[in-house]
Formats: C-alpha cells, sequence, structure tokens
C-alpha cells in the first residue's frame, strides 16, 4: 500500500492573488472556476502534485519547514530575474563562483523557495 501526493497545500491570506503569482512562475493559469475573493486556487501543474493555495486568518511567522525547489527551462539566473520583476524577493543568494548553488526567493506572502540550475547548466559542469 501507498499513497499518491495530490496536493502542495499553501496557507495564506488572500489565495486569488498569491494563487495568480504561482500562475506565473509555473506558466500555468488556476483552475477556471476559480475568482478574486476564493478561499482556495488551484494550478494544476502538467506532472506531480498540484499546488493549492488556503486563505487562512493568521499571517506567516517562521521559515517554512517545506519549500519548493524550481528547476527553469531558462538559465538559474535569468529566472531570478523575471521571479524578482513578477514580485518575488530575495531572501538568500547562494550562487557560488564556479557557477553553482541556488537562490532562495519568497514570494509575496514570504513563503521561501529556491530557484536551482537548469538542466542544461547542470549537464554543462558535470
Amino acid at each position: 500500500m501507498s499513497s499518491l501526493v495530490r496536493h502542495i497545500t499553501i496557507d495564506c491570506r488572500d489565495a486569488y492573488e498569491l494563487g495568480r503569482f504561482w500562475s506565473l512562475v509555473t506558466g500555468r493559469p488556476p483552475a477556471d472556476d476559480d475568482q478574486p475573493g476564493d478561499p482556495e486556487v488551484l494550478i494544476a501543474l502538467p506532472e506531480g502534485p498540484d499546488l493549492l493555495f488556503i486563505q487562512v486568518p493568521e499571517g506567516k511567522s517562521v521559515k517554512n519547514r517545506v519549500h519548493l525547489d524550481l528547476q527553469p527551462d531558462s538559465t538559474r539566473d535569468e529566472e531570478v530575474e523575471r521571479l524578482l520583476g513578477i514580485g518575488a524577493t530575495l531572501f538568500d543568494d547562494q550562487r557560488r563562483p564556479d557557477g553553482t548553488g541556488w537562490v532562495v526567493l519568497a514570494d509575496p506572502e514570504g513563503n521561501e523557495f529556491c530557484v536551482e540550475r537548469s538542466a542544461a547548466e547542470r549537464a554543462a559542469t558535470s
């Protein structure tokens, strides 16, 4: 017996607005029936679990114990710039002089996530 991870659920103050941000991150639209003010928003991903945003009354108060690691289809640095342009903020920069490493960003509600090197960048250094 086993279980399938169906959703990665993120608590937030505004499910629709945070869902819109992550829609831009992933290039996937919110579900057709999701509207501003909805307490839940679903972003269906082409592979793996979907992202589910649930409105809760309390704000984020400590560092996430679970976070998402993103692998872009462009370069890591191009993706970091794109995400900063759509509302992410820089949390921690772990890029190394040899081109390895990652960048920790935060979404508009302060949830941390990492941007890793692309598959092409990883292949070029292996």
